[in-house]
């Protein structure tokens, strides 16, 4: 199981690899500024270190039996960003039906909104070799999209362009909406982290409970 886990992360990290290069040139090819701003989406930002952390997990499960413990702490994290800009992604396709504006999803964006953070909720709860994550990650999952949220409100003011129209005061009612879907979104990411560690201990408390061999008289087994 080890083996098979280690090279599905190696086939991830390949996926996850073209679809971002099919992003690209469909965002260049869209005749839209979008494709020149390709490296603002916090999407696309994560989904590559998503990439190579997968090629590196891979190597590590197919030569150590577990992870070590920076890995399940670096997973951890790129995983919330990657899960929760899916959750984003999927809430703004559909505000956007709502309101009658078509939005064309290309193949790609299936995969790195959909496909991919499904596939690694899977893995990151069956997989085997996968320490149990601590809480103090959650304050570094929101630091990223914090501070990127940032420099991003920044840029758009100065280039007249957003990744997201929530970032954008003109597109929602003001700066007091912006603020608090902004203050949304951090709660979300926090949120789908203590998800994610929580997932990790009960998923390892019950692999540690099944490997238990207790004694027949109902004792536990002597350490030594």
């Amino acid at each position: 199981m080890r083996m098979a886990f280690g090279w599905s992360r190696l086939l991830t990290a390949g996926v996850c690899g073209v679809a971002l290069v099919d992003r690209l040139f469909w965002g260049l090819g869209s005749q839209t500024i979008a494709g020149q701003n390709y490296l603002a989406y916090l999407t696309i930002e994560s989904n590559i270190v998503f990439a190579i952390l997968a090629l590196i997990a891979g190597i590590i499960a197919l030569r150590t039996p577990e992870d070590p413990a920076w890995l399940t702490t670096a997973r951890a994290v790129v995983l919330s960003w990657t899960i929760t800009a899916g959750l984003a992604f999927a809430l703004i396709v559909w505000q956007a039906g709502l309101h009658g504006i078509p939005i064309w999803v290309p193949w790609s964006d299936i995969v790195l909104h959909f496909a991919l953070p499904a596939w690694t909720i899977i893995a990151w709860v069956f997989g085997p070799g996968r320490r149990a994550a601590s809480w103090r990650i959650v304050p570094y999952v929101v630091l990223y999209p914090a501070v990127w949220g940032v420099f991003t409100i920044w840029r758009g003011g100065v280039v007249g362009w957003y990744p997201y129209y929530f970032l954008d005061p003109r597109q929602v009612s003001g700066t007091p909406e912006m603020i608090l879907t902004c203050a949304i979104a951090l709660a979300i990411f926090a949120l789908v982290a203590s998800g994610l560690v929580a997932l990790s201990r009960l998923h390892t408390m019950a692999r540690t409970d099944l490997h238990r061999t207790p004694r027949p008289d109902g004792d536990e087994p002597d350490p030594a």
